[in-house]
């Protein structure tokens, strides 16, 4: 099984913006979370042509399961 934490902030335009990022460390924690995003708002650290990053919309842990087949390739 595969983990992504997805960061959702809301922009400077209104929109939703998300920064995924790949295996979250075991148990962490709302705080430690929302302490990130407000670093990554306060300094600005990332924009887009949606905005500069202004609100914290959300985070969730997405847990994706990849089933492989193998297949005969000629």
């Amino acid at each position: 099984m595969t983990q992504v934490l997805e960061l959702q902030f809301e922009t400077a335009t209104g929109k939703t913006a998300t920064i995924a990022i790949d295996a979250p460390k075991p148990r962490v924690t709302a705080a430690e979370i929302q302490k990130v995003m407000q670093t990554i708002i306060t300094k600005n650290v990332f924009g887009g042509q949606a905005g500069a990053l202004v609100a914290i919309s959300g985070a969730r842990i997405v847990d994706r399961q990849v089933t492989e087949f193998k297949l005969e390739v000629e």
